[in-house]
């Protein structure tokens, strides 16, 4: 049985689950009761071979998570908006004038983080080429001021009071994907047990960008500053490739060079995550049930183990026998 990696996402009083093509929104609403909404999602990867290929799909699926990540956010906010004034909009139109607003948000908030993460310190950093010539040192320059400007803003936004409650809704979306990854029942008692931090989590994504940015324009070389500029932005899309590989990588690899890796990633997540109480773990486990029947899944997986651990000794006792009959010739 092919093993299921499950993805998710804080949102507003709630957890977003992803699993294949589909998603599930579960959101603890002002009555306390969990809204669960389920979702089918056709990635573009399954619809273009060609979007699959290594390092095209870390660009696709990272649009595709942001997305996304704006239309469950959307769906999350409105059981806590102030009742809409009815204006008599047809359900269409309104739904349209989401979609339209939902694409530029996106936009935006790409252009927002090429400009703050991308273009600021490479401005910074012509300044410091005025009195260094030497690419590699002006690049691990732009690279500090780079995580720098990262880390400030996660911090920033940690404080925020608002975002407080997402971030523990975060905790409890890495806790339940640790528990459930290590095979055991999805009950708040037994998330509550496991670490908040994750290989694959967005914010280590991040990270691991700003890392793999600095690599790259270690490498570039040439004269003209609006040409070094012009460069950074049309490398974005391949450090994100090569990023999701990286993370892509690490969440299914335990090696010691990949912990090492992912460890300041992890570190950093101690920003973006807070430990959840058990009301937010039970919403995150009715997110995981919204596109996954857990119970049947590791029963099955169990089998699995215990059929190969029963062939293993199977083995052992043949070579046990051939062992003692050899035995047995020798004397």
């Amino acid at each position: 049985m092919e093993k299921v990696y499950i993805g998710g996402q804080a949102v507003i009083e709630g957890v977003m689950m992803k699993n294949k093509d589909q998603y599930a929104i579960a959101v603890r609403k002002p009555d306390q009761t969990i809204d669960v909404k389920v979702e089918n999602y056709v990635a573009m990867g399954d619809r273009v071979p060609f979007f699959r290929v290594p390092i095209i799909r870390g660009v696709v699926n990272f649009v595709e998570s942001l997305v996304i990540g704006m239309k469950t956010l959307t769906y999350s906010a409105s059981f806590f908006e102030e009742e809409e004034e009815k204006q008599g909009a047809s359900k269409v139109a309104k739904k349209g004038g989401e979609s339209v607003l939902m694409f530029f948000t996106v936009v935006v908030s790409i252009l927002l983080a090429v400009g703050l993460f991308i273009l600021f310190p490479a401005w910074i950093a012509e300044f410091i080429r005025r009195g260094i010539d030497n690419n590699i040192v002006v690049a691990l320059f732009e690279g500090v001021i780079r995580l720098a400007v990262f880390l400030i803003y996660v911090l920033g936004i940690s404080l925020m009071n608002d975002m407080k409650r997402v971030f523990m809704y975060h905790g409890a979306e890495h806790k339940t994907i640790n528990c459930f990854e290590a095979g055991e029942e999805l009950t708040p008692e037994n998330v509550m047990k496991y670490t908040r931090f994750h290989k694959r989590c967005g914010t280590s994504f991040l990270f691991i960008v700003m890392i793999v940015s600095i690599l790259f324009f270690m490498v570039i070389n040439v004269d003209n500053a609006v040409l070094r500029i012009a460069l950074r932005l049309l490398l974005v899309p391949v450090i994100a490739g090569v990023s999701y590989e990286f993370i892509r990588l690490a969440g299914r690899n335990d090696s010691w060079i990949v912990k090492v890796l992912s460890a300041p990633g992890l570190w950093v997540q101690r920003l973006t995550t807070r430990e959840p109480d058990e009301e937010m773990i039970e919403v995150a486990i009715a997110s995981v049930e919204g596109v996954l029947d857990w119970r049947a899944y590791q029963k099955e997986m169990r089998g699995e183990a215990d059929s190969e651990d029963e062939e293993a000794v199977d083995e052992d006792s043949d070579y046990e026998d051939d062992a003692y009959e050899d035995d047995d010739l020798r004397d």
